[in-house]
């Protein structure tokens, strides 16, 4: 260890780290550079894109199942199932758009649950709404509770 003048200290390298220093001596690099390995045709195996629907097109498959559950035997017509999707898709668009402007009105940017119970009770009149609130409540329960 060799100390400075001005207070500083410095180790002063041993012989043998020296030596070794000198010895070393990089090689030359002379081989050419490894190309990439090619996939053969047997090793791909392609990954199944899962369709990602931006709109959602119909509902068209939810009402046999419910009127299954309310009515066994009976079925519906391709004229009425369209007329029941349209009505669906209104009522959907009223209340997410009520919702939205509850939601605004609070000064927030996200629709609660809240928000959508109050857009129901104000677009759907009497029973109607209560039945429709309650289904919903008992709906988010078993959601949360699974």
């Amino acid at each position: 260890v060799i100390t400075k003048e001005n207070g500083t200290s410095e180790i002063e390298p041993s012989e043998t780290d020296m030596a070794k220093a000198e010895t070393f001596k990089p090689e030359p690099y002379d081989a050419e550079p490894k190309k990439a390995k090619q996939k053969t045709a047997k090793g791909r195996r392609r990954r199944h894109r899962h369709c990602h629907h931006d709109n959602f097109s119909s509902f068209a498959t939810y009402f046999p199942r419910v009127l299954r559950q309310v009515h066994t035997g009976l079925s519906l017509s391709h004229d009425s199932v369209n007329i029941l999707d349209l009505f669906v898709k209104g009522v959907f668009e009223r209340i997410a758009e009520e919702a939205g402007r509850l939601a605004r009105n609070n000064k927030r940017r996200t629709i609660m649950h809240e928000d959508i119970e109050t857009a129901v009770r104000l677009l759907l009149p009497g029973v109607l709404s209560k039945y429709s609130i309650t289904q919903a409540t008992k709906s988010l329960i078993r959601y949360h509770t699974c």
